[in-house]
């Protein structure tokens, strides 16, 4: 199987809907554990960024995708898209 691109995962994450959620408490632990099974099982994780984070939003992308162990694939808004290492690296199959 050849290696995924960036764009081949963003086209994959369009269609996926937010399944966790960064609030006012922002980036815990708990969060990050979170996402990490989530990127684990899911291979590519859509992360919605609530209006209460108040900073900047790269920045909090950037530390979930180096916290989880996952790549950050792009910020768009207040949405993050995430991805498996191995996924991108074409190790890992992903079934929707």
């Amino acid at each position: 199987m050849p290696p995924r691109t960036m764009k081949d995962v963003k086209r994959v994450g369009h269609g996926l809907r937010p399944t966790v959620h960064v609030g006012k408490e922002g980036v815990t632990d708990t969060l990050i554990e979170e996402i990490a099974k989530q990127v684990k099982n899911r291979k590519v994780v859509k992360v919605r960024l609530l209006p209460s984070v108040e900073d900047d939003r790269k920045l909090v992308a950037e530390d979930l995708a180096k916290r989880s162990n996952s790549v950050l694939i792009e910020v768009v808004g207040h949405t993050v898209l995430l991805c498996d290492r191995k996924y991108l690296e074409g190790k890992g199959d992903i079934d929707f």
